[in-house]
């Protein structure tokens, strides 16, 4: 459920957000967060453009 929030929310951000920007943004714990990233990324649904820095796919 979170990491569809997490996507939710870097997609109306429409920019590269760290983390806690996400936490932050979507009311979501940190923990979270760094949980739905990984596997987020795992599945190749987003990607990281610089270092701590996340946004969906293009």
């Amino acid at each position: 459920m979170s990491a569809e929030k997490v996507l939710a929310v870097m997609t109306a951000a429409g920019k590269p957000l760290k983390g806690g920007e996400i936490a932050e943004l979507g009311g979501i714990d940190k923990k979270e967060v760094d949980k739905a990233i990984k596997s987020l990324k795992a599945e190749g649904k987003i990607t990281s453009p610089k270092v701590c820095f996340y946004e969906v796919k293009k």
